[in-house]
């Protein structure tokens, strides 16, 4: 363990007057549920909102309702390269994982596999929106009109974020949110669902009544939790969870269970103050990329830009060696490089038997070569510019690209 100044790969900070809100949220849990719903409402312009434990207890619950309206299909599809948690609710859910490989400059799906990806037994497709990048969903819904399939977005990365003027989640069937401790914002835990579906929302209902409430000494740890994570995300103090092995900060894992529950109203109070978090924070992270921008600009061979908030900036490597070396040589000065998802979809051991003998290039490539850049509200000028400062003075040939249409080609010498 190094005692050192420490960033987070990914951070929404929780300050101590959130934590207190969430006490009154512990006395009345109904109406802080209640008034964050039609917040969430109002803000989204959406007519049904439902709270609950975790991004992966939301994805549950849709596919559960998904399925209850279609009885026959079975098949869920999605990115061969994103969080291992979807798959995980896709198996809770009792569904088949499917899956299309990506356009890994993009972020997004092949369009042109994703195409021949869906049949007859396709209950849903998901968009990704990787990072907060927008995935090109009303292509998603063209190629699904008419075939009984519905779009699912999966808008955990992206709260708060745009797709052609509309916010990413509210466009399709139904969408998802994540609250988890490195998203847009965070009450420690929780998810949200949204749809403008009148029938979707009443086959979530019908789950959503026999959810059960978290108990009170599982609100006290969350409550211990939630202090702990608004003390130790400071940089001056995250090198402690971070030097600590048992926590796993930062690995990637397929949840075998996990509950899903309704969101606790010590949560819901927690998130009083969530819209201006969420603009606060997605307007630092936006003005973060734009300095990583602005420092590259010299080696910048493509116009890059930074129109879309995310929560980290995703940069490719020109080899896992370098992608390796580079987070091997920033995380030991504590600087938040950090790799993504280990590998893709197809070769989690869980599951990797549904896969034999089929292959996903694009996703097995960014498993090898992805690292991220941290863009955060806690990330300062001074050490975006370190940051830099590194990849173009110690960095071997490189390519980067930074999202969608976000490309920089950068050629530096070695060190």
């Amino acid at each position: 363990m190094k005692i050192q100044h420490t960033i987070s790969p990914a951070a929404a900070p929780l300050k101590i007057r959130d934590i207190l809100q969430g006490l009154r949220g512990l006395a009345k849990p109904e109406e802080c549920r209640n008034n964050i719903e039609q917040e969430l409402k109002d803000y989204f312009n959406v007519k049904h909102v439902f709270l609950v434990s975790s991004g992966k207890a939301a994805l549950t619950i849709i596919l559960q309702a998904l399925k209850s309206l279609s009885h026959i299909k079975r098949q869920v599809l999605i990115p061969s390269y994103t969080c291992f948690s979807v798959p995980s609710a896709i198996v809770k859910a009792g569904l088949d994982v499917a899956l299309c490989d990506i356009d890994a400059g993009h972020y997004d799906y092949n369009y042109q596999l994703l195409h021949d990806a869906v049949n007859i037994d396709t209950l849903c497709v998901l968009s990704g929106n990787l990072f907060g990048i927008p995935s090109d969903v009303s292509r998603i819904v063209d190629i699904c009109k008419g075939k009984g399939i519905y779009v699912v977005e999966d808008a955990a990365q992206a709260m708060g974020c745009k797709y052609k003027d509309r916010m990413i989640g509210t466009i399709a069937d139904v969408g998802f949110y994540s609250l988890g401790r490195g998203k847009s914002i965070t009450c420690g835990s929780g998810g949200i669902i949204v749809t403008n579906s009148d029938g979707i929302a009443s086959a979530i209902t019908n789950i959503y009544r026999q959810l059960d409430e978290p108990q009170f000494r599982e609100d006290m740890g969350e409550l211990l939790q939630a202090i702990l994570l608004a003390i130790f995300i400071r940089p001056s103090l995250y090198w402690f969870p971070a030097g600590l092995p048992f926590l796993k900060l930062g690995e990637t894992f397929f949840y075998r269970d996990f509950p899903v529950k309704r969101l606790s109203g010590m949560k819901a109070g927690m998130l009083r103050n969530w819209k201006k978090r969420l603009e606060e924070y997605d307007k630092k992270r936006k003005e973060n990329a734009s300095y990583y921008c602005s420092a590259l600009k010299p080696l910048i061979l493509s116009e890059m830009t930074a129109a879309n908030a995310s929560l980290r900036l995703p940069v490719i490597a020109n080899s896992r060696e370098m992608r390796d070396k580079i987070i091997s040589c920033l995380s030991k000065r504590g600087l938040g490089v950090s790799r993504m998802y280990p590998t893709p979809i197809s070769m989690i051991e869980e599951i990797r038997g549904n896969f034999t003998g089929k292959t996903y290039p694009a996703a097995q490539m960014l498993s090898d070569r992805l690292f991220t850049l941290p863009i955060h509200p806690l990330v300062t000028e001074r050490e975006i510019r370190t940051i830099c400062e590194y990849l173009c003075e110690t960095a071997a040939s490189a390519e980067l690209i930074c999202g969608r249409n976000h490309r920089v080609v950068m050629r530096v010498s070695k060190s």
